[in-house]
């Protein structure tokens, strides 16, 4: 098949953001398929530098094009311009002709918007990886069309992995929601046998944006839940925790609080600027600690992270909060689901008693449920192209 896979590879070509994206294209690609990248967002370019929106989009295509010759892609991608509509990569007529000749388009977090294109007979894929916020906004009648356009794709997957539930809030918006998980390309994230560099780490943001309001309750960010954890490293005092924490949107991250309580804060931009940095800070931890979105957790969306799936291939143990995902993920050897302190307290026990054992089954859990060509193989049968 001819598979289109969207992103924000040159939008955002930060640590995180680029992993999130290209293992959809390495996953496809793996089994077999035409890969391309699309990524036609319908906003203005995002100069990193300058740190805003403008319209010369030079640095942005050639961040991509580097980017798609690392991973092997050679000229199969197209980059539109949202400020003027004009393609790079593939000519406007070539791209127009792809898309409507392809198989499958994956829109990879709701990021292409592309309204004003021809998909002929592809079948359109919507993946969320945001639930419960991304549910709001669909039935949100103020989001300028975006219920709209969700609806109008062939199949809908979310990262919510109860959705459907008896104890799941996350609205459906009537839509039949399908569970995945973020793909990772193992060969790009060996098992190393190195001795950690760095304790407990995560990264995150204090808060990505602003809090969603629906049936009269607040539905928010990192922030809140950190909150009700701030004394970890005072009641754990045998571990290190360390954080590449940015400020996020809206809401100032206190660091001089969290550096009192113990915690080690770094700076996402000196430490994970790209997509190799960031996968050397995941192998230099001794694990991941970390916390989900006030939404994902009260909600019981059942989200589980692409960041820590990462983690988990490295062959680093992850300690992470329970959002409901532990009903659809093995929890316990090398992965450890926490609603308090006192689980936290537990888990890094039972980490410390056997660590090469849990990095080991940290390993195999990332062989066993996230290796990128059974994930995008999942997509292909649930949607019925396979």
């Amino acid at each position: 098949m001819r598979i289109l896979v969207s992103g924000l590879l040159a939008q955002y070509a930060f640590g995180g953001v680029i992993w999130d994206y290209v293992q959809y294209v390495l996953g496809f690609r793996a089994l077999g398929h035409e890969v391309w990248y699309v990524e036609d967002t319908g906003e203005w370019p995002y100069n990193t530098e300058l740190q805003t929106f403008t319209e010369d989009c030079t640095a942005n295509v050639a961040a991509l094009r580097r980017l798609m010759e690392e991973f092997g892609m050679g000229d199969r991608w197209i980059y539109r311009n949202g400020a003027n509509g004009e393609f790079f990569g593939a000519s406007e007529t070539r791209a127009r002709e792809l898309i409507r000749t392809a198989d499958l388009f994956a829109n990879v977090s709701g990021a292409a918007h592309m309204t004003d294109i021809d998909f002929g007979g592809c079948h359109r894929m919507f993946l969320d990886g945001d639930p419960m916020f991304n549910q709001i906004d669909l039935i949100d009648p103020s989001a300028e069309g975006h219920g709209a356009r969700v609806r109008n794709y062939d199949s809908h997957f979310t990262f919510g992995l109860n959705l459907g539930a008896p104890d799941c809030r996350v609205p459906t918006g009537g839509l039949n929601w399908k569970r995945t998980v973020q793909p990772i390309a193992l060969d790009y994230w060996p098992y190393t046998a190195d001795p950690s560099r760095r304790g407990l780490t995560t990264i995150m943001n204090w808060a990505s944006y602003a809090p969603r309001e629906w049936e009269g309750e607040t539905w928010g960010q990192k922030d809140l839940e950190f909150n009700r954890f701030l004394d970890v490293p005072q009641r754990v005092p045998e571990e290190s925790f360390v954080l590449a924490m940015g400020q996020g949107q809206g809401r100032q991250r206190p660091t001089e609080l969290l550096q009192q309580k113990g915690w080690t804060i770094l700076e996402p931009y000196e430490v994970v600027p790209d997509h190799l940095s960031y996968r050397d800070f995941i192998s230099g931890s001794k694990g991941e600690w970390s916390i989900a979105k006030n939404g994902y957790v009260k909600s019981r969306s059942g989200w589980f992270s692409c960041r820590t799936a990462c983690y988990l291939a490295a062959g680093r143990p992850a300690i992470v909060q329970e959002t409901g995902w532990s009903r659809y993920l093995p929890a316990g050897r090398g992965l450890f689901a926490f609603e308090n302190e006192d689980d936290i307290a537990r888990a890094v026990a039972e980490l410390n008693r056997d660590y090469e054992g849990h990095r080991r089954a940290a390993r195999r859990l990332a062989e066993e449920h996230f290796e990128a060509g059974k994930v995008c193989l999942d997509l292909l049968v649930q949607a019925g192209l396979e």
